[in-house]
């Protein structure tokens, strides 16, 4: 084994952690015997230039994120989070059966609640959820689909089983990270990259674009779909604009567009464009200030009636952040067996509802002993770490659990999986989660072979977000056979458009709009 893994199986011992890679005993796992062996041929001066190269690609491609004011490109490191085929096989259809089962719950609870009225859920878990818009309740959106885009968070436990963490429907990003990490990893690791069959990510913006016009309202034959962003302030506007060239829609403002006649349209140098279907990067919130906030100068007026009267498809879904209440999470497995009349395929983690009383007491006795997280929270803001917690942090806690019960979840520390990631001069264990996308089109649920591997690039740290220090891996989905569609090079990416806006720049807001 080369140097770099000094004291690796040393350091897999502390963290107590599953290690995609090795076993406890410094063994290669079978799925990442190609990339081992590319490793152990490199010394620390190759593997830092390649790092190296790499970042400078993504400075120059604009893949950066801001990070406490300051912009930078966003970490990858060169060892690939890598999936072996039956493994992914399971992945797959756990998060489409997850998204069926969100749809379902979603068209239900805006509709009749007879997920109520059976006593699946009570009724308070849905109207006192933060995000359940009484707006868009009693009407089906146009296309009939409310999930176009998810993201579901999964983990693997220190046994190696994977759970679900959570879900995102509203507005869930990194998919450009997705796209980019590919591009860069066939460069940046061409020796492992080049000798096994590894399941291609490129047809994402296909996939999602066929989905979106699919949905596009009846009667439409020839569906006009925008990208809405909240502008270049985002920290995701990145991804708004590669997926609106990748896909060859206008990335749109909510300055751009206008509602007549319970119908959307573009404003264009040539005039008023119609519009079918809506890709929104912008929260509920500030989508239209007719009916959320009045103050949001991003969103465009009318945009909830056109799509109350089936003139436009908003995807996703106005009101899907209901389904992303962690207390709503808890309830999954109970949902997938009300919706579907099948067993959940992958796991939640174990989950405290702070509302029940016997529950809070139980956690109320070991809150520096369990992860608390609020209910509404996104990017692992909020969230406390029980033994990482000081007293006075741990106290400050209490008081608002005690304060508002509904408003929290709590659930054990896991010890998310680990793979070597390049620290100094040596790789050493970092804890990893993964966010498989999924596209849906009404009829089928697609899972992009492989998704976003977040990493805590801290040593010991489980906060994997980009925005708390966090960077990604490659992931690599083995194809179990030549039928499998894979990749050895991936073709280059189409180069983005570009798009000058003829109106005003108004940037307010913007700086407050964040994706999942």
């Amino acid at each position: 084994m080369s140097e770099l893994f000094k004291e690796y199986d040393a350091a897999i011992e502390r963290t107590g952690a599953f290690d995609e890679m090795f076993t406890a005993q410094l063994q290669t796992r079978g799925s990442y015997a190609q990339v081992a062996d590319a490793l152990n041929e490199l010394n620390l001066t190759d593997v830092t230039a390649r790092a190296d190269s790499m970042a400078r690609t993504f400075l120059d491609r604009g893949v950066t994120f801001d990070y406490a004011g300051e912009e930078r490109p966003f970490p990858l490191d060169i060892v690939p989070r890598v999936i072996a085929a039956d493994e992914w096989s399971v992945l797959e259809r756990g998060v489409a059966q997850r998204v069926r089962t969100l749809e379902a719950f979603l068209n239900d609870v805006y509709d009749k609640m007879n997920v109520v009225a059976d006593g699946v859920v009570p009724r308070a878990l849905v109207t006192t959820s933060a995000h359940f818009h009484r707006q868009v309740s009693g009407f089906t959106p146009a296309g009939g689909v409310r999930v176009h885009i998810s993201g579901i968070d999964v983990i693997r436990d220190q046994q190696g089983t994977f759970r679900v963490l959570e879900d995102n429907v509203r507005v869930p990003s990194g998919v450009s990270y997705v796209l980019e990490n590919r591009r860069a990893m066939a460069k940046g690791l061409p020796e492992a990259f080049g000798q096994q069959l590894v399941r291609p990510v490129e047809e994402y913006p296909r996939r999602l674009l066929a989905a979106l016009r699919k949905t596009a309202p009846a009667g439409v034959d020839h569906p006009n779909v925008v990208v809405l962003t909240p502008g270049v302030f985002n920290s995701a506007y990145f991804e708004h604009t590669l997926l609106a060239g990748l896909m060859g829609v206008e990335l749109v403002e909510g300055r751009d567009l206008i509602c007549r006649g319970n119908r959307v349209y573009m404003r264009t140098t040539a005039g008023e464009e119609r519009v079918d279907v809506i890709y929104k990067r912008i929260d509920d919130e500030f989508l239209d200030p007719l009916q959320f906030r009045s103050d949001s100068m991003i969103g465009c007026p009318g945009l909830v009636n056109a799509a109350r009267a089936g003139g436009v498809t908003i995807a996703n879904a106005v009101g899907n952040g209901v389904a992303d209440d962690k207390l709503v999470y808890s309830y999954l497995p109970d949902l997938i067996k009300y919706y579907l009349g099948e067993e959940p395929i992958i796991a939640n983690v174990d989950t405290f509802r702070l509302e029940e009383p016997e529950a809070r007491e139980q956690v109320l006795d070991r809150l520096d002993e369990l992860v608390v997280k609020p209910v509404d929270g996104s990017g692992g803001k909020g969230l406390v770490i029980g033994p990482d917690a000081s007293r006075e942090e741990l106290d400050a806690l209490r008081e608002r659990i005690l304060d508002d019960p509904r408003g929290w979840i709590a659930q054990p520390v896991l010890q998310l999986s680990t793979v070597p990631t390049l620290s100094g001069d040596k790789f050493g264990p970092r804890h990893v989660d993964l966010r498989p996308f999924a596209v849906n089109d009404g009829d089928d649920v697609w899972v992009l072979p492989g998704g976003l591997t977040r990493v805590a690039l801290k040593e010991g740290s489980l906060i994997v977000n980009s925005s708390q220090g966090g960077g990604s891996k490659d992931t690599w989905v083995l194809s179990d056979s030549a039928a499998q569609p894979f990749e050895r090079v991936p073709r280059e990416s189409i180069t983005v458009r570009e798009r000058v806006s003829v109106w005003p720049i108004e940037s307010n807001w913007q700086d407050r709009q964040s994706d999942q």
